[in-house]
């Protein structure tokens, strides 16, 4: 299985809240499809204080996983979205 480049790519983008639009974090996203998962060696501002939840709503907004043996965070469906 393919693993993330290494490089990072040049796009920033800042990750929100879908119910209350509080900044979760900021992340180097490659590619212009939809957000479906934050691989955690590419978020270079974490704005939360427990691990996918987020601090004004309390929302659980993704799962901690592995993909591919890296660790990322998997966003649930429309939880989450990019600006």
């Amino acid at each position: 299985m393919a693993k993330p480049n290494k490089k990072l790519p040049s796009k920033s983008v800042y990750v929100h809240c879908h119910k209350c639009k509080t900044k979760l974090f900021k992340y180097k996203k490659g590619g212009k499809g939809a957000l479906l998962k934050c691989f955690k060696e590419r978020i270079t501002e974490d704005f939360t204080a427990i691990p996918c939840q987020c601090p004004g709503c309390q929302t659980i907004f993704a799962r901690d996983t592995l993909v591919n043996g890296t660790p990322a965070y998997k966003i649930i469906g429309n939880k989450a979205f990019c600006k």
